[in-house]
């Protein structure tokens, strides 16, 4: 099959995954990690982490359990919990890779003019000079507290004349960086990020999502009564859910679930990658929507698709977003092809109740359950370090290690597509072109095939120029040669018939 047809066969499989899912999809027992293949099949694979421990309030030496979390945020060496309901966040350090240990409770602070006690705290950011930034959701306001609690500044509700005056300033969920710029997700607007300059000013509203709606009802509003239209649904841009600011100032933010009309006409961006303007830069190379699940049916009480209610991303720009509706990680590449997936809901190790909060310590994840009241810490697995060794190594130009480290995830696992077209790009490095073809065309990857062709057709004729210019002239002086020669031949022929009769 030609691999571009196949490609549009394989992106028009999605739309119908998610538009009518077969009674056998869902009736097949997925395993707890896997990934989908180039076809949409699930493929059962090898668990990319393992539960090294959950944290309960005990476990932390707490004599309260924790209310509704909602917040977890991993800088340098100390985890910061947004113990949202009991109106304080806990300062975690990890004395040894297993244990977690609370260094301090922050629920007051020194100075400011409002109150100085925290209200239901949402989420905690900390710049490189170490200040913190805290979502305090009951107090309408976010605060800014140096390292030792003393109050610096507070952001309030922006200024701007397209906000409903009425509306409340509720802060959710914040980004810093490098600058000490502030952006925030609040509830009820939808602009986008409100952004505020490191002295406390708005500046105005970032990365707003596109708005999509349905042609049909475009014209039916068109000519609808005022009545009526106040009665549907209004075409206004997704709000975020939450983001994440990686190493390079990058801004991750995912919007929750797709919908069904975005499926359809190609524009499902519930994960986008937004630049200091706001433009949405996430590379979108893989096969299938970056969406979490494919498959859309229901089971255990879940239904519809996947919710993804947190993102983080790693050094080698792997990211991993959190779906809170099936409990489940999904982990992307820097060209969105999916890595893994793995966890599910119910009440043992390694599976949720409601996730709301992700963030990483090295290649470590930590997970937050707002039901269990618990954090669930995840490290990488052999079969997930060799992943990340392989494409750490390709990142560094250490393409023989890169093949190597991919090779042995193949022997872990013969099913992983990623493997295969690891090897075909550490090979296509390294000039093997021909052998790199052949790694492409087994997992159908059109564009590196491509590019390995043009490439080992270039090395080719390279190598075969001589031959080539000789094939070449050859095809045009053989031909000359014997025409000279028919030519003499006919001309002393002709010389020696005129001797003849002239004798």
């Amino acid at each position: 099959m030609n691999r571009k047809v196949a490609r549009v066969l394989a992106c028009l499989g999605a739309v119908l995954i998610f538009l009518a899912v077969p009674a056998t999809a869902e009736a097949k027992e997925r395993s707890y990690s896997y990934i989908y293949d180039y076809w949409g099949d699930v493929q059962d694979a090898p668990d990319p982490y393992s539960v090294s421990r959950v944290f309960t309030y005990t476990d932390l030496g707490l004599d309260q359990n924790l209310k509704a979390p909602q917040g977890l945020t991993v800088a340098g060496d100390r985890i910061y919990v947004c113990d949202t309901g009991n109106n304080r966040i806990l300062e975690l350090s990890r004395p040894t890779p297993q244990t977690l240990q609370v260094e301090r409770i922050i629920d007051s602070f020194n100075g400011g003019t409002g109150p100085n006690t925290l209200s239901s705290p949402m989420d905690i950011q900390v710049s490189e000079d170490g200040n913190l930034f805290i979502a305090d959701y009951g107090n309408a306001r976010v605060l800014k507290l140096d390292p030792d609690l003393n109050y610096l500044m507070e952001f309030t509700k922006p200024d701007d004349n397209t906000l409903d005056p009425a509306l409340v300033f509720q802060p959710t969920k914040l980004s810093v960086d490098t600058a000490e710029r502030l952006y925030c997700i609040a509830t009820g607007i939808n602009k986008g990020m409100v952004k505020y300059e490191a002295d406390g000013v708005f500046s105005g509203f970032v990365g707003a999502t596109k708005v999509t709606y349905d042609f049909a009802d475009y014209i039916w509003k068109k000519f609808a009564t005022q009545e009526q239209r106040a009665l549907m649904q209004s075409f206004v841009p997704t709000q975020y859910d939450n983001i994440y600011m990686d190493y390079e100032g990058f801004i991750y933010a995912v919007t929750g679930s797709p919908e069904e009309l975005d499926i359809k006409n190609g524009t499902a961006d519930v994960v986008r990658k937004l630049n200091l303007v706001g433009d949405d830069i996430l590379v979108r190379n893989g096969e299938w929507y970056i969406i979490g699940d494919l498959y859309m049916g229901n089971g255990g009480g879940y239904e519809g698709a996947s919710y993804f209610s947190d993102v983080t991303c790693f050094d080698n720009d792997i990211y991993v977003c959190l779906d809170r509706n099936r409990g489940r990680l999904f982990g992307y590449d820097d060209q969105g092809n999916m890595v893994y997936a793995f966890g599910g809901n119910g009440n043992m190790d390694g599976y949720f109740r409601r996730p709301v909060a992700l963030d990483h310590m090295n290649y470590d994840l930590f997970v937050l359950d707002e039901l269990d009241c618990a954090i669930t810490l995840f490290t990488v697995t052999e079969f997930g370090s060799l992943i990340y060794d392989a494409i750490d190594q390709f990142d560094l130009g250490e393409y023989e290690a890169s093949e190597a480290s991919w090779r042995e995830v193949m022997r872990l696992d013969g099913n992983y597509d990623l493997a295969y077209i690891g090897i075909g790009r550490a090979l296509l490095r390294q000039e093997e072109y021909k052998e790199a073809m052949e790694y492409f065309e087994l997992k159908y990857d059109d564009e590196n095939y491509s590019k390995a062709y043009k490439q080992y057709r270039k090395q080719w004729v390279e190598d075969h120029i001589v031959v080539i210019v000789a094939v070449i002239l050859a095809l045009f002086l053989i031909p000359m040669i014997i025409g000279r020669y028919k030519s003499i031949k006919a001309e002393f022929e002709t010389a020696e018939v005129f001797r003849y009769y002239k004798k």
